[in-house]
């Protein structure tokens, strides 16, 4: 049964149309494809797509998918196939997502990084009929493809071109989709067991791509930095599809490096950035920051995960650009809260629920707690997934009567502004209270040598869990750890400060910057 509307949410239905996007009413885009194909016919000759010299125009992308689409129809794909894509951030990439799409196939996006038996559990839960590699260092989705039995096909550039000469530039006659089918299938990280796929359909991210339009105020010609992978619901919702739904152009960038993301910004004249905190930090504390050319930035929009304080105001200070604080998961398309650049922000906050979005602070019998009481944070929406693939106990698990479940801890003000306190896995309880990571890594961000931190609680025979903190310093900086704890020490209740401290020359992350925790490695004898 639908959820009574409650008046008392901070949040609105949708309203049709927004910056950028088509009225409401007939026109109205109501799958991905026809993103692409309404920017197309509005303004053909507009740069969609960079990668250093080489640029790719809205009539390009849109000739280029068709044919793919064709393309992949004469290797026997049908509507509703899964077509796995393990690509970096190259134009390929776009190709073939927007070609599978306008096949009437489901796009299942894969990061190039993962290996053997990782890339076999993926295509064999979603049952994969083709894969799509990319040529160089491809062993591993070769291994991947044989023990499934999936037809793999290796995308080199020039090859992948000249077949899609040959293929007819018209419109597929078949393929067509609708709102609700499914468009992509993302896999989780996996951080509490095997990936799940969490199934997209074309309205949750059309939506989505609307409500991240009017969150940035994206506008035809504002350049994106493409620095966040693609294969991930972030770059590919939230950058590439509001680029293209739009008129915006995305300057990809395949591998981050905060100096190379300095140049970027400087040479494509970067307007709008998207990243995760780790690439904040990384180039506002660079050394050579100082010699590029950063005016061009308006607005920037951080996610992952939160950003400490210290460093979103180091960077609105010095890059003279606004950092909006946004949440999301892949399971909510992913886009679900965020600031506004038209409203008061707190640092440290994640604003308010986008538009067609309700959020709710809840206890463990999943009634609403009072504001400023810590909860797990649900989710009901246009946003919230079909449900993960195949699973359906495992949906249930997770979406409740409509509100997905996040597993996350957080709060909501008087103002009706969300912060998100931490994961409910990465929860420390020491001594029966409970010490939130996210709190103790704002404080060690303070110290003026510490560049990176993570808290993580290890096991203890008296306490249950202790506090730990691995850190990496500044460069040039130093201190010792007996120096840190104490700094973190006369800033928190007894119990919260980290016994453990230890530096590390880097800490471990996964393939958008994220630090995993999970990886951290306690040195012997802690």
């Amino acid at each position: 049964m639908p959820a009574v509307p409650d008046p008392s949410d901070r949040s609105t239905d949708l309203p049709p149309g927004g910056p950028g996007l088509p009225p409401g009413g007939p026109g109205l885009p109501h799958t991905i494809p026809d993103l692409l194909a309404a920017t197309a016919a509005r303004c053909p000759e507009r740069p969609v797509l960079r990668l250093d010299g080489q640029v790719l125009s809205f009539a390009d992308l849109e000739a280029r998918s068709a044919r793919t689409a064709h393309w992949l129809a004469g290797l026997g794909v049908e509507p509703g196939d899964r077509v796995a894509v393990l690509l970096p951030n190259v134009p390929e990439f776009a190709v073939l997502y927007y070609g599978i799409l306008r096949a009437g196939a489901v796009v299942v996006p894969m990061n190039p990084l993962l290996k053997t038996r990782e890339i076999e559990h993926c295509l064999a839960d979603a049952g994969a009929a083709v894969l799509l590699a990319w040529h160089a260092g491809a062993e591993h989705a070769v291994e991947g493809a044989r023990r499934t039995g999936t037809r793999l096909v290796a995308v080199e550039p020039a090859a992948l071109a000249a077949t899609l000469a040959d293929q007819p530039a018209g419109p597929p006659r078949t393929g067509r989709r609708g709102a609700a089918d499914t468009a992509v299938i993302l896999y989780t990280s996996g951080t509490t067991g095997a990936p799940k796929g969490a199934e997209l359909t074309h309205r949750n991210i059309v939506c989505n791509v609307r409500a991240g339009v009017r969150v940035l105020g994206l506008v035809e010609g504002d350049v994106i930095f493409g620095g966040l992978p693609l294969f991930h619901s972030f770059g590919q919702v939230i950058g590439l599809n509001c680029a293209v739904s739009v008129g915006a152009c995305v300057t990809l960038v395949p591998r981050f490096d905060p100096l190379a993301a300095l140049s970027v910004i400087q040479r494509d004249r970067v307007s709008v950035f998207l990243g995760v905190p780790t690439m904040y930090t990384l180039m506002l504390t660079h050394p050579q920051r100082a010699g590029y050319d950063v005016s061009s930035l308006r607005v920037c929009l951080g996610g992952g995960a939160p950003m400490p304080p210290e460093v979103l105001r180091g960077f609105e200070a010095d890059f003279g650009c606004v950092v909006l604080e946004g949440y999301g998961l892949s399971e909510s398309s992913p886009l679900a809260c965020a600031n506004r650049s038209d409203r008061e922000r707190v640092a440290g906050t994640i604003g308010i629920p986008i538009e067609g979005v309700r959020m709710r602070i809840v206890d463990e019998s999943g009634a609403e707690v009072p504001d400023g009481t810590v909860g797990e944070v649900v989710i009901q929406g246009h946003n919230v997934m079909k449900g993960y693939w195949r699973r359906p106990d495992t949906t249930a698990r997770t979406v409740r009567d409509g509100w997905l479940y996040t597993g996350d801890l957080g709060t909501r003000d008087e103002r009706g502004d969300f912060r998100i306190v931490d994961r409910r896995k990465d929860l420390i309880i020491r001594g029966g209270f409970n010490v939130y990571p996210r709190e103790v890594e704002d404080v060690l961000y303070e110290h003026p040598a510490v560049a990176e931190a993570t808290v993580i609680g290890v096991p203890h025979p008296v306490h249950g869990q202790e506090v730990a903190a691995a850190v990496v310093l500044r460069e040039g900086a130093s201190a010792t750890p007996e120096e840190i704890r104490g700094f973190v020490r006369e800033r928190v209740a007894p119990y919260k400060y980290p016994r453990l401290v230890w530096t590390v020359d880097a800490l471990p992350k996964g393939p958008t910057g994220k630090i995993l925790k999970r990886e951290v490695v306690v040195p012997e004898g802690s």
